[in-house]
């Protein structure tokens, strides 16, 4: 075979999130819609979100490593609903903290998997300090993935644009919904991911919601609105760098 007649590589797109449910919350229309397509998605899940978002499971007199256990096997259903692999950190929530380790960690991945998106959280969240933790080692290890002496396998990665993920409390961590990505069509793969997330169920209709809400904002944004009824879904996300283009759309 010649290499004009090569299969040409997936597309691949990288999730760095701090717990265990947050990819599907936020980013799951995102993933389904990159799976799909056919493309490689790989999801780096720092921590398994056992201390402080896991409630249910502590009140229900459940022991750590239970709810590590209880976690992991809901995130990796909800990874395989969604098309994604799921790696896991075991890095400790609550607080996350970012260490050189980790993000080196990171560099590896960013390295092996050679994304062409990256997802993460965005670098504001006065609710959840874990966040934050996860943007910063996220956006160093792609800093670090790049530079041709920093150690390590694998080849150097260009610059994939980065995407934030809407947080919880958008108003009040400096969210702007800059990007509305529509995920109709796979909602219904999203929503039976979410039902995967048993630890967290009293979610389950609060991003059903957003998504609704997003949605009325896409189509308000994608040209003549009659005020006809429509079912739009859709996720938000914000980004961190220039948009690169060679015409302005």
């Amino acid at each position: 075979m010649t290499q004009a007649n090569a299969p040409a590589t997936p597309r691949s797109t990288l999730v760095i999130t701090a717990h265990a449910g947050d990819f599907v919350w936020r980013a799951g229309g995102a993933v389904a819609l990159s799976a799909a397509r056919g493309e490689v998605v790989t999801i780096a899940c720092l921590t398994f979100g056992e201390r402080g978002e896991s409630a249910k499971a502590w009140r229900e007199g459940r022991k750590l490593a239970e709810i590590k256990a209880i976690r992991r096997d809901e995130a990796e259903r909800a990874a395989a609903t969604l098309g994604a692999e799921v790696r896991f950190f075991d890095a400790g929530d609550y607080p996350l903290t970012a260490t050189a380790e980790l993000t080196d960690q990171l560099v590896a991945v960013y390295r092996e998997t050679q994304p062409d998106v990256v997802l993460t959280h965005p670098t504001e969240d006065p609710y959840n300090s874990d966040h934050p933790a996860a943007n910063s080692m996220a956006l160093q290890a792609r800093i670090l993935a790049q530079a041709i002496g920093y150690p390590g396998d694998g080849d150097i990665i260009g610059a994939p644009p980065v995407f934030y993920f809407e947080p919880h409390q958008p108003e009040m961590s400096g969210f702007r919904p800059e990007v509305l990505l529509d995920i109709t069509e796979v909602w219904d793969t999203k929503r039976k991911a979410m039902e995967c997330l048993g630890a967290q169920q009293h979610l389950w209709d609060y991003y059903t919601d957003l998504a609704v809400r997003r949605g009325v904002q896409l189509k308000r944004n994608a040209g003549p609105n009659l005020g006809l009824a429509h079912r739009t879904l859709a996720e938000a996300y914000m980004r961190p760098f220039p948009q690169i283009a060679k015409e302005l759309a």
